[in-house]
């Protein structure tokens, strides 16, 4: 690792066969590494670093590595560690705390795609947690996220060969529900009308038609997490690398045995639906009757309450926090519609689509008529700017009633973000966000 840059994950591996070309090449994506040769030397790289997450060979660390998780998991603790292993994917390792069992080798595109997920849920889980203070404090009860326990719900996509419905049988034998799809028309029918767990991608003769599908799901935002499996010939001129970067999160072929693929996919879809109830959980908290009525965002008084022990969490977590203010800016258009009352009616749907356009583990407020500000765990001030711009663009292509014949109107925001380095500083951050947007104004 090159001195001065910050690593963010730690390779816990016993030798460079599957670390060294795994740590290039996530160091060549941006996901700066530091390697560990035992248990040791992993726990001081935790003191030391600010680490993202972990991987572990299996393989390379015998029976120690297995308990590995546990401890990394313990010893970087409030902050949450998601832990990959490589290995054989199996159910016994479910007990070993791993967040996510990969098959040898793992590309480091695949990695990196991984890495993003389960870094962005343990966020998630810690946002989770601090809710259900913030939420007890004031005398209502959040509901844990619930294991689902039914049978994973896989869509298989592709002409029926041989060797594919052989994986749906092994799919099937593992307790999974399996549904076939033989064209890509049919196969987003499916994936509009009910939920899926993991998506198999026969590649066969027409492997760019796979590769569009996944790539189709990554453009979708209910799709987007989904993770797929591509299913291709060891022959097939399309490499792992190419598959990975157009969104397929792992890749297998018929001369691997069937049962092993089935599990690899099982593993994604576990590791899938526990993100999926991490989010669900989030979004129970629009329900509690504390938020703001008209827009479904937090009050000025309940964000005060939250951001407080967001920002002391994050002190304690080692994570960056980032305050965004979003005014509604001046515009002569706006103006007639505030006289004519028209900007008041639009305020709850553009409250709303805030709401919709952060991310699940940020928190988003109404703190005046014309005022709106956004706490984003685990973000820098420039991340922090880029979300407020990206919601001020969206909300700005949106055109509003303005009533009396007159055409409809669009606003516009004035944006301010500031760093929140202790709970104490929260409201000054806050001021500083606000007085930057104001300047913005003027």
């Amino acid at each position: 690792m090159t001195a001065g840059v910050q690593a963010r994950v730690l390779i816990v591996a016993r030798d460079d066969a599957l670390a060294g070309p795994l740590a290039e090449g996530l160091d060549k994506l941006g996901w700066r590494t530091v390697t560990a040769r035992g248990p040791y030397a992993a726990l001081a790289a935790l003191g030391d670093l600010t680490i993202e997450a972990a991987i572990v060979d299996l393989a390379s660390g015998g029976h120690e590595a297995l308990t590995m998780a546990q401890r990394l998991k313990a010893a970087y603790a409030p902050r949450h560690l998601p832990v990959i292993a490589i290995g054989d994917p199996s159910p016994e390792l479910e007990a070993y705390d791993f967040d996510l069992t990969v098959a040898a080798p793992l590309h480091p595109a695949q990695a990196a795609t991984r890495l993003e997920t389960l870094v962005r849920t343990a966020v998630a889980e810690e946002e989770f947690e601090l809710r259900l203070a913030t939420f007890a404090d004031l005398g209502r009860r959040l509901d844990v996220p619930e294991t689902d326990t039914s049978p994973f719900q896989v869509l298989a996509i592709g002409e029926p060969a041989p060797q594919f419905l052989a994986l749906a049988n092994a799919l099937t034998r593992s307790g999974a529900e399996v549904v076939g799809a033989f064209t890509a028309y049919t196969a987003f029918d499916y994936l509009h009308e009910r939920p899926f767990d993991a998506v198999v991608l026969w590649a066969g003769d027409t492997s760019q038609e796979a590769l569009s599908i996944a790539a189709g799901m990554r453009r979708n935002t209910r799709l987007y997490h989904t993770p797929a499996l591509l299913y291709m010939r060891q022959e097939s001129f399309v490499t792992a690398s190419e598959a990975y970067h157009r969104g397929v999160s792992d890749v297998a072929s018929p001369e691997t045995p069937e049962t092993e693929t089935a599990r690899r996919v099982l593993e994604l879809a576990r590791s899938y639906r526990h993100q999926m109830s991490v989010r669900r959980a989030l979004e129970k908290a629009r329900s509690s009757g504390l938020m703001d009525a008209a827009t479904g965002l937090f009050t000025r008084d309940l964000f005060a309450l939250h951001a407080a022990r967001l920002a002391q969490a994050a002190r304690a977590r080692g994570r960056p926090l980032s305050v965004c203010v979003l005014k509604l800016a001046e515009r002569a258009d706006v103006s007639h519609a505030r006289a004519g009352g028209w900007l008041d009616r639009a305020i709850p749907q553009i409250g709303s689509m805030i709401g919709r356009l952060v991310r699940v583990e940020d928190t988003a407020a109404r703190l005046g008529p014309e005022l709106f500000a956004l706490a984003l765990p685990a973000t820098p001030k420039a991340a922090a700017r880029a979300a407020g711009e990206r919601i001020a663009a969206v909300i700005g292509c949106t055109a509003f009633e303005a009533g009396d014949g007159k055409p409809p109107f669009v606003v516009d925001f004035d944006i301010g973000v500031a760093d929140v380095t202790s709970a104490e500083t929260v409201g000054k951050a806050l001021e500083q966000a606000a007085a930057r947007a104001q300047k913005k104004a003027s």
